[in-house]
């Protein structure tokens, strides 16, 4: 049945940066196919009163890992009531495919997005179906099997595409010219079936303190694989860059800069050192963003304008790994409370634990029992509510880690401990969201679960920097999360207000929304025919959010409609097109 809307009286904010405007918007057929003053409803074509609300384009996710989630939770909450149209998966150099074809190497993925993004292991061994290798193959599975309530889109991952042509050698060495060419052309299936490019990874070390497969590779296999990237001109190289754990991230930068200017590709890099105790860092990274916008080059940084959160349980988490604590990982990465329990009381692990401890990184807030705070108790043994260093006084125990080995081994493996976030440096926040190269919005929703919920930051942007600080405009705000999107990946039907355009549209009150406090539900399977948490949040709410014309949120609740498409670049597609013709 086609749904046909009249949205009247509301201001158009139409994401291209331009003065918001008082009009009226017409929907049909999943597009716009009016924009004026003073329309009249047609017949069978239900009005949406929008007065005092803004008209904007839906919210592009531009950095999610709803990769495993969406086929277990496919209603992808709270993004509905948040605006959002678009997710953007398989980030970070992690996405399903290509699907390694061995056990092992299946495994591997499973545990990369167990380990780093919080994804539930159980599910997405038994529910994600893995009937796939080639990513086209991938993608077909999802357009048959999963309904999708937003449009997704999805990176080729550098990590699978390793792990299926060199197997447990792509942890270990560079790959052989016979193994690029392979690479290349799973690469290239991916592409011609709309991936959004290739995503990589030289941020991530393993719980194993290895470091990701991504990172073996030598310029040989990148430079083939950019130019396989350079065939298909809407695609987008992707690379994670690390400013947080080991300082790599300018030497990398000035390596993968060269490489896709050579290739003539275009690039977003994460990110812009935003956090205070990066500012070492900064320098040399603004200085190369400079010399790449002074040259012209397709080279974008993205950033996200709220600090990671650390929420601390001791079943599985990375917080340990990627603060530079191998013993403390070493327990989460122990299966089953009883042999966790036996190393939390054993003097000898106690003692290499107290090592650890003292040599993390300097920058983590885990040196500071101040800033972790014990927050909840799996048995209700206690304390909550106070601090390690309120623990540490009131037991007289004097090391840090001895406490937190204490306080865990009373209170259970699922007890949580929240670590200060990192300080934000606003000044640098503010100038990347008025930079002409850079890419807002990189949330993580669908991953980190148990940590924190992503979703939500758009929002956050809206009513902190522009309707409560004033730093820039609502025009400038809703271009960051919808156009500047929308062009930079290619997906040039949406993004605007425009007559013609996918109505992915989301209307609503910027007095009304608010990024709502996170609450914890129980709604992920654990393998056993349980449920497991993961956090969430109520609606902001948007007073309505269309996907292609079609409501997904409506009078304050989901509506459980599904017209999400699975979605890629344009010129992807036309690649493809003009090759079968030839």
């Amino acid at each position: 049945m086609e749904i046909r809307l009249l949205i009247k009286g509301g201001t158009i904010v139409d994401g291209s940066g331009a003065p918001a405007y008082a009009a009226d918007v017409r929907v049909a057929d999943g597009r716009i196919t009016e924009i004026g003053t003073g329309l009249q409803a047609g017949p069978g074509e239900r009005i949406i009163d929008a007065a005092d609300c803004y008209v904007a384009p839906g919210f592009i996710e531009t950095h999610n890992h709803w990769d495993g989630g969406v086929w277990w939770n496919p209603n992808l909450e709270p993004l509905p009531g948040y605006g959002a149209t678009t997710s953007i998966n398989g980030n970070c150099g992690f996405s399903l495919a290509p699907a390694p074809q061995t056990d092992e190497d299946r495994q591997n993925v499973i545990d990369i997005f167990n380990y780093f993004e919080d994804i539930p292991e159980e599910p997405m061994r038994q529910i994600v179906p893995w009937d796939w290798k080639k990513w086209s193959e991938y993608k077909a599975s999802m357009q048959a099997k999963v309904k999708l309530p937003l449009h997704f889109g999805a990176f080729c991952g550098h990590i699978p595409l390793r792990l299926c042509v060199m197997g447990q050698e792509a942890w270990n060495r560079a790959a052989t010219p016979a193994e690029i060419d392979l690479m290349c052309e799973l690469l290239d299936d991916a592409l011609a079936a709309g991936a959004m490019g290739l995503s990589s990874n030289y941020l991530d070390y393993d719980k194993f303190e290895r470091p990701l497969p991504s990172q073996q590779a030598d310029d040989a296999e990148f430079e083939a694989l950019l130019g396989v990237l350079a065939r298909y001109p809407g695609a987008t190289f992707q690379i994670i860059l690390d400013y947080f754990m080991r300082k790599t991230a300018n030497a990398s930068l000035e390596r993968f800069g060269r490489l896709a200017k050579a290739a003539g590709i275009r690039m977003q890099w994460a990110g812009m050192p935003a956090l205070e105790y990066m500012a070492d860092q900064l320098p040399r990274a603004e200085e190369l963003h400079e010399e790449f916008k002074a040259e012209g080059l397709e080279i974008y940084t993205s950033f996200n304008v709220i600090s990671p959160t650390s929420v601390i349980n001791f079943g599985r988490t990375l917080v340990f790994g990627q603060n530079g604590n191998p013993v403390w990982q070493e327990l989460v990465n122990t299966p089953g409370w009883d042999a966790k329990a036996a190393m939390l009381a054993d003097p000898e692990w106690r003692a290499r634990a107290r090592a650890s401890w003292d040599n993390q990184f300097a920058h983590s807030y885990l040196h500071v029992p101040s800033a972790n705070l014990l927050r909840e108790s799996e048995s209700g043994y206690g304390p909550t509510g106070v601090t390690l260093a309120d623990y540490m006084a009131q037991t007289g125990i004097e090391h840090a880690s001895d406490a937190m080995a204490e306080w865990v081994l009373n209170n259970g493996q699922e007890s949580t401990i929240l670590k200060k976030s990192w300080e934000k440096s606003e000044p640098v926040l503010e100038k990347l969201l008025v930079d002409s190269h850079s890419l807002a919005n990189v949330s993580d929703a669908g991953a980190h679960g148990k940590l924190f919920c992503g979703a939500g930051y758009n929002v956050f942007l809206l009513t902190d920097y522009v309707r409560d600080r004033k730093v820039i405009s609502l025009e400038q705000g809703v271009h960051m999360l919808t156009w500047r999107l929308a062009d930079f990946f290619g997906l040039h039907d949406r993004g605007l207000i425009e007559v013609g355009k996918v109505a992915d549209i989301t209307v609503f009150n910027l007095d009304e929304i608010e990024m709502r406090p996170e609450k914890k539900i129980w709604d992920v399977w654990d393998g056993t025919g349980g449920r497991t948490y993961r956090y969430t949040r109520d609606p902001a709410p948007m007073r309505l959010t269309l996907v292609a014309g079609v409501p997904t949120f409506d009078n304050g609740e989901f509506t459980g409609r599904y017209p999400g498409e699975f979605i890629g670049p344009e010129t992807a597609h036309a690649h493809s097109l003009a090759e079968a013709a030839e």
